[in-house]
């Protein structure tokens, strides 16, 4: 039986290949969670560049490159992964914030969590929110979109094509801008009914001297935030679903402008 043969160019464009899809993994919480152990997303990225490394090997250059050449492609497909892993990231972020705004002023300021998903405290409510978007993008098959938009990379940008002197980075900026609008928007009906019942209890303990505004404060606001968070779910499932959608477009647009 003759052992395939492993030509120098053939190892050099794996290793293009491993380098973009590793860095775009790497910065989505689904696959860089540190629930999951280094070894396991190691051998996920592996094994994707592997599976896909068929179908895209011919829009990698073959030739072989020095160590210099092939550090520098390493690095420009490193910093292209981690462009894309960003725009996929920035819709998780937004819904962690929303959550550490409604679990700062429900009162659950000092009630903070470790989140081995991003190896720091994080708010409980912002835990909460994280891993239910991270739910949602598997439930709606986002990451198969994901996938696809690896592949379509290597067509549309092959190795070596890299510009970043074109419109990619005001891009990423406004679509950031956009993720901290949405995270507002996330938040905002909790906001405005734990405001209106503050306003209430403070016209109250004006009428009612007597009461104890500031101890009736962080039962009422705790329970008024989740009852609103049970009834909002469908609303926040809704606007993470669209932006979710809308994921392929916008890595189509940045590798246009790359």
């Amino acid at each position: 039986m003759e052992l395939p043969q492993f030509s120098l160019p053939l190892i050099q464009g794996f290793l293009l290949c491993l380098a973009r899809v590793g860095s775009m993994m790497a910065a989505i919480p689904v696959f860089s969670g540190g629930q999951l152990p280094p070894q396991m997303r190691v051998g996920i990225a592996v094994l994707f560049s592997l599976l896909i490394y068929p179908t895209v090997q011919g829009f990698i250059p073959e030739q072989s490159f020095s160590i210099i050449e092939l550090a520098l492609l390493l690095a420009q497909e490193t910093i292209l992964g981690l462009l894309v892993g960003f725009l996929a990231q920035l819709v998780f972020m937004a819904a962690e914030f929303a959550g550490s705004l409604i679990g700062y002023q429900m009162g659950f300021a000092a009630a903070n969590v470790f989140d081995p998903t991003t190896q720091r405290q994080v708010a409980l409510i912002s835990q909460f929110q994280g891993v239910f978007a991270i739910l949602l993008f598997l439930a709606l098959d986002v990451h198969h979109l994901f996938f696809a938009a690896i592949v379509a990379s290597f067509e549309m940008l092959p190795p070596g094509t890299l510009n970043l002197a074109g419109g990619a980075i005001p891009m990423v900026m406004e679509v950031a801008n956009h993720s901290l609008v949405l995270s507002i928007q996330l938040v905002a009906p909790i906001l405005a009914l734990l405001i209106l019942s503050n306003l209430t209890l403070g016209v109250l303990s004006r009428v009612f001297p007597q009461l104890n505004a500031f101890m009736l404060s962080f039962p009422i606001n705790i329970g008024v935030s989740f009852i609103v968070m049970g009834m909002t779910l469908g609303l926040f499932s809704a606007m993470l679903s669209r932006e979710f959608s809308v994921l392929a477009d916008r890595f189509l647009q940045l590798f246009s402008l790359l």
